[in-house]
């Protein structure tokens, strides 16, 4: 009997121009280590939240581990999901808890003993490459330990099933080849794994269970199997409209078939792979997480970086010469201005210089002071009058 079967699943949600999922068929054993691809709004997310019944399925029967999904009371869920561990992509831990406190919260949730805990944490710390951060707060961490610190708080208990909604969707393509390798361990162990990617690389050299999700239904269950997202590829339409406005005739894709080879062991090799690809700088047809974003956003055909530092080059070299010609055309301006006010300057200080005006080296005559107008005329007068003043007396007494 399979460890998880979903029988003509449909989940709509009240809002939902379509079902989110469409009368899907799943058979998962246990031990399975299955990848859910496809593009944003396929389905990926809401067949683990109905897995681990966050959300209840419209139509359909969902079996998990025994239990019926349809039939499970609100008061036994806490119980049930205790047999699985889940992964956030946002992590989602307890940013007021240090490492180890995180990871132990699962057990004293769940009712373990303290000396249980004591036993386990330190295991499963060094199971994901901790061992060292146990005093540390999430906020300490960077993004590839605070996924791993989610991790062995989903496997703490040794759940059945482990659900990880893309877990290396925010880190670099080493920080992804880690927790890819811890997932395979804990695979390794017995636990079956689920888990939601768009990561062409990561599926491609895992070779593990592949169970592709377009428009809410299965397009393809395959053992062993790779991924190829221009199949497709949810912008196509918006793409070829895009094509016509521009006066172009839309291009068909050419999608050539992934390597499907393998080589036998594919737990070990998968791993062997990835870490190819990763060291090699491959990154594969989109290289969604494993290239920069300037790369992926552009139709997912990616830029061409040397093109680019080509123009930017020629860019910056124009902008230097422009630059260099102004430059030399305010030099010239300031030149001609400063010889036009000199000039300007000269001929004002002659215009203001006396004709007269001492050779240079020679000192100038003293000049003689000047009366003020009307005083030779009132000095005249006076002297008239003291003269006549003079005379008078005499005349008088003469005549006496």
């Amino acid at each position: 009997m399979a460890l998880i079967s979903l029988k003509d699943v449909t989940k709509i949600y009240p809002k939902g121009t379509r079902p989110a999922l469409d009368s899907v068929n799943l058979q998962i054993d246990r031990g399975d280590f299955v990848f859910l691809v496809g593009a944003s709004g396929s389905g990926k997310t809401t067949l683990l939240r109905l897995l681990l019944r966050e959300e209840e399925a419209t139509e359909g029967e969902i079996r998990v581990a025994g239990n019926d999904l349809r039939r499970l009371k609100n008061r036994q869920i806490p119980l049930y999901r205790r047999s699985i561990g889940f992964v956030f992509q946002d992590y989602k831990l307890l940013t007021n808890r240090t490492v180890w406190q995180n990871v132990a919260f699962t057990l004293e949730v769940i009712g373990a003993r303290r000396s249980t805990i004591k036993t386990m944490v330190p295991q499963v710390l060094k199971t994901v490459g901790l061992t060292g951060k146990e005093g540390n707060y999430p906020h300490e961490l960077s993004g590839g330990e605070a996924q791993r610190v989610a991790l062995a708080r989903a496997y703490v208990n040794h759940p059945g099933i482990l659900l990880a909604d893309e877990p290396t969707g925010n880190l670099d393509p080493t920080t992804s080849l880690g927790i890819m390798e811890v997932l395979d361990a804990i695979n390794r162990t017995g636990t079956t794994i689920v888990m939601a990617t768009h990561n062409e690389e990561i599926v491609n050299s895992m070779r593990k269970r592949v169970v592709e999700l377009h428009g809410g239904h299965i397009v393809r269950d395959e053992r062993q199997g790779s991924y190829d997202s221009a199949k497709f590829f949810p912008d196509a339409d918006v793409e070829a409209r895009a094509q016509r406005a521009l006066g172009k005739e839309p291009q068909q894709r050419q999608v050539q078939a992934a390597d499907m080879a393998t080589d036998g062991q594919f737990s070990d090799a998968g791993i062997a792979r990835l870490a190819s690809s990763v060291h090699s700088g491959r990154t594969g047809r989109y290289g969604e997480a494993f290239a920069p974003v300037e790369e992926t956003l552009t139709w997912g055909k990616g830029l061409r970086l040397d093109e680019e530092a080509v123009r930017e080059q020629i860019a910056q070299g124009q902008a230097a010469d422009v630059e260099a010609a102004q430059v030399s055309e305010t030099s010239e301006g300031d030149e001609a201005g400063e010889a036009s006010t000199t000039q300007e300057a000269q001929a004002a200080e002659e215009a203001q210089r006396p004709s007269d005006a001492p050779e240079e080296g020679k000192a100038a005559p003293p000049v003689p002071p000047q009366k003020p107008q009307g005083t030779d005329e009132r000095t005249d007068g006076i002297q008239q009058q003291a003269r006549a003043a003079a005379e008078r007396p005499e005349s008088e007494g003469e005549q006496a």
